[in-house]
């Protein structure tokens, strides 16, 4: 092993059991602690659930979105400073604040502390907090999953009304500044070849400036079951962090109502509809009620019961950077029905599941139907799936790869200072200097 590093791992938002950010900031400190590095967290609220031995610093906000009260009103006595002021104002004018709120905060906490760290790795806030701690002389890399302007194009693709539109062009106005702040980091690294792609349209950060490391699994804790028996017939699982367009659960509810015309199935969401969204919508559409079961955020342990008993674990989406849920689901030796979009083809493979257009109903439905009718191609995708999650996705070689990628960006940066005669900050690697 290399030298031990100090590392700083920020992330704005940290849903312990749900969405990728809270499984990777768990996951990625647990093994860089396991690796002989110090990782110290620190997170906005949904805060993380962390492993023994991994610090966290909270560093609150007001916590606009929370559940069950989003878009809730602060009390007077909550504000305690202009970054707070400025929150409040965002999402009263229909904007995102977190990711820049939280880098500033995140600014204040460490503006003092610059030296107790070799590094700062930041979880997809790249709000411009990230750039004052930079020219303090702090190198900093940044994790883009995926471009959010992604999201925001495929949420505007969908909506209706110019309201709507204009009110969705403001919300994801935050995304012009994530892109200015990856430009001028020293490094930025994502999960998948297609990320990389769509970081390079869609941030204007060069492809050969991004490093590609893929997320993972524990293959101890997602595991196929014990018993193959257990698995319950009929029974389809899709994991979805948010019922928004870019997860294509609408399309997979319309597919399970075609299948029901001729079968029995059920449909199991790990996750949330919002009252009045999309899915929420489309059951009552559909007359789905009876058919399909939300569980909202579940523990791990919960999650691997479910993906061990599903018969089929369904991907539906529109685009996805990477798919934690589906790696998890391969290492349960449970088959996949995915869509072709984003990173699926490449992180899924050609055997462990059948892939579908993105958005094509039809065709989805007949791909679940032929699983749930064939025991032989069950147990074969199964298998191919564990076996590929064994030999390219999990947390511990996530963990070794971006400590060697941590190593590489200091000494870059340490030759660039030689080079032009500084020892602070110095022209990011993956685009113009400093802002």
């Amino acid at each position: 092993m290399g030298r031990s590093l100090r590392v700083a791992l920020l992330s704005y938002r940290s849903k312990p059991h749900s969405g990728g950010q809270g499984v990777y900031v768990r996951a990625l400190s647990r093994e860089l602690r396991e690796l002989g590095h110090r990782v110290e967290v620190l997170s906005g609220q949904p805060y993380p659930e962390l492993d023994e031995g991994v610090p966290l610093t909270r560093v609150p906000s007001l916590d606009l979105y929370r559940e069950p009260d989003p878009f809730r009103t602060p009390r007077l006595s909550e504000f305690r400073s202009l970054v707070d002021a400025a929150e409040w104002a965002t999402m009263c004018t229909a904007g995102f604040p977190e990711p820049l709120t939280f880098t500033l905060r995140a600014a204040r906490v460490l503006g003092r502390r610059t030296g107790d760290f070799d590094l700062l790795h930041d979880n997809q806030s790249l709000g411009y907090g990230l750039l004052q701690l930079r020219r303090r002389g702090l190198p900093t890399v940044a994790t883009v999953h995926h471009p959010v302007a992604i999201d925001r194009d495929l949420d505007l693709a969908a909506a209706t009304g110019l309201r709507r539109r204009i009110t969705l062009h403001r919300w994801y106005a935050f995304t012009a500044m994530q892109a200015r702040v990856a430009q001028r980091l020293d490094g930025i690294t994502t999960v998948s070849e297609s990320s990389r792609r769509d970081i390079a349209r869609h941030m204007g950060v060069p492809a050969a400036g991004v490093e590609v490391i893929p997320v993972g699994i524990d293959p101890d804790v997602f595991r196929p079951p014990a018993d193959p028996g257990a698995r319950e017939p009929a029974t389809i699982v899709v994991t979805t962090s948010a019922d928004v367009p870019i997860k294509g659960l609408v399309h997979l509810l319309e597919a399970v109502a075609k299948l029901r015309t001729e079968r029995d199935v059920r449909l199991t969401v790990v996750g949330t509809a919002r009252p009045g969204g999309l899915a929420h919508t489309a059951l009552e559409r559909l007359a789905l009620g009876d058919a399909v079961r939300f569980t909202g955020p579940v523990p791990q342990a919960e999650l691997v019961r479910l993906l061990q008993t599903a018969t089929v674990v369904a991907i539906p989406s529109l685009y996805e950077g990477f798919s934690l849920p589906a790696v998890e689901a391969m290492a349960c030796g449970t088959p996949l029905v995915t869509t072709d979009a984003g990173a699926l083809p490449e992180v899924v493979g050609s055997h462990a599941g059948v892939q579908v257009p993105a958005g094509d109903v039809d065709r989805l439905a007949a791909a679940l139907q032929l699983v749930l009718d064939h025991p032989s191609l069950r147990d074969q995708l199964g298998r191919a799936g564990r076996a590929r999650v064994l030999a390219a996705y999990t947390w511990r070689r996530t963990a070794e790869r971006t400590a060697e990628w941590y190593a590489e960006v200091l000494d870059r940066r340490t030759v660039a200072g030689r080079t032009t005669g500084t020892t602070g900050s110095t022209s990011g690697t993956t685009g113009s200097g400093a802002c």
